[in-house]
C-alpha cells in the first residue's frame, strides 16, 4: 500500500485535512465533495484531482476513504449509479470514517463483500484539531488482514488506531467515546460552575486538577473558553445530537439504560431550540449557570 492510489470522498472539516495528510505523505489521489467550491479550495492548497461523481473518484482507486454527515449521507455516496460502489473494482477498500449506525457499518460491508470489495468502519475521535495536526484516534470495525493493509496508509493522520472487531465494532467502540464525552462535560460544566460561585480562579483550577485525577482532554481544551463563554468553534451540537441519538438506540437494543447520556441529550436539545446548534458541544455549561 506504500503507493496506493486513494480516493476521499467528503471535504469538511475533518475530512479536508485528512486527505490533505494522504497528500502529503505521497498518495496518488482523488477529491470528491457535495459542494464543488470545497474540492476547488483543497485542490488550491494541495495538488490532486476532482472527480464529478463518487462513482469517478472510486475508479482505479486501491482505497476509498469515506468522510461525511450521517448515516443517509453514507448511503447517497456508496450506492446508486454515482455511487462508490458502481466505480469500484473487485478489491478495492472502503474505509468509512463518517460517525454512524453499526448497522449501516454491517449493511455496507455485506454489500461491499457481494462485489468483492473488502470494507472497515473508521470512525475517528479528535475534533478537527486532530484532523488537522495529524493525531486522530482511528476505531476500526472489520476483517484483520484488510486491516493491516490500510493501517500504514491511516496512518497519515493519526496517533491511534486500533482493529476493535468484525465490522460494526469500530461504530460501537464510538458510541462510547461519545458517551463518556457527554458525561465528562457534564461534570465538567458542573465543576467549573462551582469554581466560578466559590471565587477560583478557573484557570488555576484547571492548571492545579489536569494532572491529578480529575485530568482529561475536555479539561484541558475547553475550560477556559467555557469559563469565558466562548463556543463559537469545535464539534457542533448539532452533530453530537445525531452521535448520542446513535448511542441510546444501540443501548435499547440491549435493554440498557444510559441515565446521563440521556439528560444531557435533552440539554442538547435545549439548546438547539435555542437557536445554538451550530455552538460547541462546551456550552452545556450554559444549562448549568442559568
Amino acid at each position: 500500500m506504500s503507493k496506493a492510489k486513494v480516493a476521499f470522498i467528503g471535504l469538511g472539516v475533518m475530512g479536508s485535512p485528512m486527505a490533505g495528510h494522504l497528500k502529503t505523505a505521497g498518495y496518488e489521489i482523488k477529491v470528491y465533495n457535495r459542494t464543488t467550491s470545497r474540492a476547488e479550495q483543497w485542490c488550491a492548497n494541495y495538488e490532486g484531482t476532482i472527480a464529478a461523481t463518487p462513482r469517478e473518484a472510486a475508479i482505479d482507486a486501491d482505497i476509498v476513504f469515506v468522510c461525511v454527515g450521517n448515516d443517509d449521507d453514507v448511503r447517497s455516496v456508496i450506492y446508486g449509479d454515482s455511487g462508490v460502489l458502481a466505480g469500484a473494482t473487485e478489491g478495492t477498500i472502503i474505509v468509512d470514517h463518517t460517525t454512524t449506525s453499526a448497522i449501516l457499518a454491517v449493511e455496507l460491508a455485506e454489500a461491499c463483500q457481494n462485489k468483492n470489495i473488502s470494507f472497515i468502519d473508521a470512525p475517528v475521535s479528535g475534533g478537527q484539531a486532530g484532523a488537522v495536526n495529524g493525531l486522530l484516534t482511528v476505531m476500526c470495525g472489520g476483517d484483520e488482514a484488510i486491516f493491516n493493509q490500510v493501517k500504514p496508509v491511516i496512518n497519515a493522520y493519526s496517533k491511534q488506531i486500533t482493529l476493535l472487531g468484525e465490522n460494526g465494532q469500530g461504530q460501537r467502540c464510538k458510541m462510547v467515546n461519545q458517551v463518556c464525552i457527554a458525561g465528562l462535560l457534564q461534570g465538567l460544566s458542573e465543576g467549573l460552575a462551582l469554581a466560578e460561585k466559590s471565587g477560583l480562579n478557573v484557570e488555576q483550577v484547571v492548571d492545579t486538577l489536569k494532572h491529578g485525577a480529575a485530568g482529561s482532554w475536555q479539561m484541558e481544551n475547553r475550560s477556559v473558553t467555557m469559563s469565558q463563554r466562548e463556543f463559537d468553534f469545535g464539534f457542533a451540537i448539532d452533530w453530537m445530537r445525531k452521535d448520542l441519538d446513535i448511542c441510546l438506540t444501540e443501548a435499547k437494543e440491549h435493554q440498557l439504560s444510559l441515565p446521563i447520556t440521556e439528560y444531557v441529550d435533552n440539554q442538547y436539545k435545549a439548546l438547539q431550540h435555542e437557536g445554538f446548534g451550530r455552538m460547541d458541544t462546551s456550552m452545556l455549561i450554559k444549562k448549568v449557570t442559568n
